[in-house]
């Protein structure tokens, strides 16, 4: 990331070295200071070397942009992100999101690192490096985040923190689990210690964490943290000192609840909060924007223009101790400037990144060239077939009705599965799903050749499935092969497709595969235009919406059902899931009572 030599920078700062380009003219909105006012800025190679009165640093081939009428804006900063939710590659995201004005992101890339390890992460750096967007890469605290854990391609463990904590590239520890730290995950615990060793900052990841664990959290040296479910939960954290992020993803709706902080509470504590997306599709970018999107919504509830860039901008950057790269136009720091004409509606006319010119004029200039990939990144499909027969229910339970669990999608609260209780015919041993009353089968299979990849079933609802089946090798965290369907031969179709196909998404119904997506690029990403994979997207939705899902992004819903740091129920390839207990139950109950209480065994 560092390019430039230390004494080349003070000769260009001195104006000893011409500046490569200027920008004159504008107004600048100064996120330091909170002031906007007239100056200039020079920047000498990727680098912002002057702001104010920059005639000195003219030289006879510095190039010119001329900003009047425009405000002079820092480029935004997304300050958490599974990159690889969008299913687009570094350079196809980059590509996405640098015409909305996000230059710098925050991510731990940890579902590059489950699938492809630290082989596949050395490549994945390559080619950020190659594109005007930067990544600030916290190395995961452990990989898989799931406990009991799951089986992945890679495991992140301490040993991995002694050694790649060392790199360059880490700029803190990624995602730090609330119940791991609580458990006080032996491998976890050195993590943080090695951190302190090396004086990187602890990111956490604490939803509906207060009282006792939260400050236990804080205690372990949790710095940060962006899953608050209300604003109530987000300033308790912000009055124990926590820096917080308003999440507003593609389908975890959080900002118009956490923005009370500021509206309704105290417009002093905006200075405490940052924005992030943590999961955003492709059509969502291209539809409705990126990080410019949160700012017009914080503006339109409220805020103040000059506030809610700060919050896009500088208070990221300072919560993950990065304010001397970005955040801010000033000197010393990244070229990331935007230039705006109106700072309510947030147009970006100009996008300069790197001290690179990547848009102007709102059209796209610099040219988006992914780099050709190795084996280690497109061969991480090593899922044996399945058979229908594998994909079933079964029970010893002698009786023609059992009841069992099915994972609920809570419409009210984003990725939450509650429980439901629900009564289902047995046939032969097999427990089937119930279509008409919205049951269907759920399974999740290991992808990595680390099993034998038998599959575990359970039952979910929620997607309202009539017929057919979906699946996907995307899928935080684990990136395994989940599957959700009708019947147990369109599953097992829709899985051994990805298989042969090198992994994607899939939809099939009544024998047939009627829509695929490929996401060579370790199973989960693609190096797709932007706008086609938008338009992709939308094909899937469309056939999802025919066969009776009605929920505003099926297959995403459905790919996290194998996150298990969420209440209350989740499915990995271990079985499904008690978040409360942190273990493996069986969906079927051992008895054909009827208790007020879900539970695995009677107590009768």
């Amino acid at each position: 990331m560092y390019k430039e030599a230390i004494c080349e920078m003070i000769d260009a700062g001195l104006a000893k070295l011409p500046a490569d380009l200027i920008i004159t003219n504008g107004l600048l909105v100064n996120v330091n200071s909170s002031e906007i006012y007239p100056a200039d800025v020079a920047i000498y190679k990727s680098r912002i070397v002057a702001t104010g009165d920059v005639v000195s640093y003219i030289g006879e081939n510095t190039k010119t942009i001329d900003a009047k009428g425009k405000y002079i804006v820092p480029g935004l900063i997304d300050g958490h992100l599974h990159i690889e939710c969008s299913k687009l590659s570094m350079t196809s995201f980059a590509k996405a999101v640098l015409p909305h004005g996000t230059t710098s992101i925050i991510s731990g890339l940890d579902q590059y690192i489950v699938t492809a390890g630290l082989d596949g992460i050395r490549e994945i750096l390559h080619e950020i490096d190659g594109t005007p967007l930067k990544v600030f890469w916290g190395l995961p605290f452990l990989t898989p985040y799931t406990l009991p854990q799951s089986h992945v391609g890679f495991n992140v463990t301490a040993k991995t923190h002694a050694e790649v904590q060392k790199w360059p590239e880490v700029f803190g520890v990624w995602e730090t689990v609330s119940e791991f730290i609580e458990n006080q995950h032996s491998d976890v615990m050195k993590a943080i210690e090695y951190a302190r060793l090396h004086r990187l900052p602890i990111y956490g990841c604490a939803p509906m964490t207060r009282g006792n664990k939260l400050n236990a959290i804080l205690c372990a040296g949790v710095r940060l943290d962006h899953e608050s479910y209300d604003h109530t939960e987000m300033m308790e954290k912000i009055r124990k000192g926590m820096n917080v992020l308003i999440r507003e993803s593609s389908i975890s709706h959080f900002l118009a609840e956490n923005i009370k902080v500021i509206t309704h509470l105290n417009p002093r504590l905006a200075r405490r909060v940052s924005f992030c997306t943590d999961d955003v599709i492709a059509s969502d970018i291209v539809t409705n924007g990126h990080m410019d999107k949160l700012i017009r919504m914080a503006i339109a509830k409220g805020v103040d223009p000059l506030t809610a860039i700060q919050m896009g901008s500088i208070n990221s950057a300072e919560a993950y101790r990065i304010d001397h790269l970005v955040g801010s136009v000033s000197p010393g720091r990244f070229a990331d400037i935007l230039l705006v004409s109106d700072l309510v509606k947030f147009d970006i006319d100009t996008v300069i990144a790197k001290g690179q010119l990547v848009v102007e004029n709102q059209a796209t200039v610099f040219n988006f060239v992914p780099p050709k990939r190795s084996a280690v990144l497109l061969q991480s499909m090593k899922l044996k077939p399945v058979t229908a027969s594998a994909l079933k229910v079964t029970t010893n339970i002698k009786q023609t009705k059992v009841k069992a669990l099915s994972l609920d999608v809570d419409f009210n609260i984003p990725f939450v599965r509650r429980a439901r209780q629900v009564e289902l015919n047995v046939q032969d041993g097999v427990v089937l799903p119930d279509i008409q009353n919205d049951v269907l089968y759920v399974t999740v299979v290991e992808r990595f050749g680390k099993t034998d990849g038998t599959a575990k079933v359970g039952f979910c609802s929620g997607w309202k499935l009539k017929s057919g089946a979906m699946a996907s090798s995307c899928a935080p965290d684990d990136n395994n092969v989940v599957c959700i369907g009708t019947n147990s031969e369109d599953m097992a179709l829709a899985i051994n497709h990805l298989a042969e196909h090198g992994g994607g998404q899939v939809i099939v119904n009544q024998g047939k595969v009627i829509g695929f997506l490929p996401l060579p690029i370790c199973g989960i990403v693609s190096d797709l235009d932007p706008h086609t994979m938008a338009q992709e997207e939308e094909k899937l939705l469309l056939l999802a919406r025919e066969l009776g899902c009605d929920l505003p992004d099926p297959l995403f819903y459905m790919c996290c059902l194998q996150i298990t740091a969420i209440p209350d129920y989740a499915i990995t390839d271990l079985g499904v899931i008690d978040f409360h207990k942190q273990a493996v139950m069986d969906p079927v109950f051992k008895c054909g009572c009827s208790h007020g209480k879900l539970q695995t065994k009677c107590h009768d």
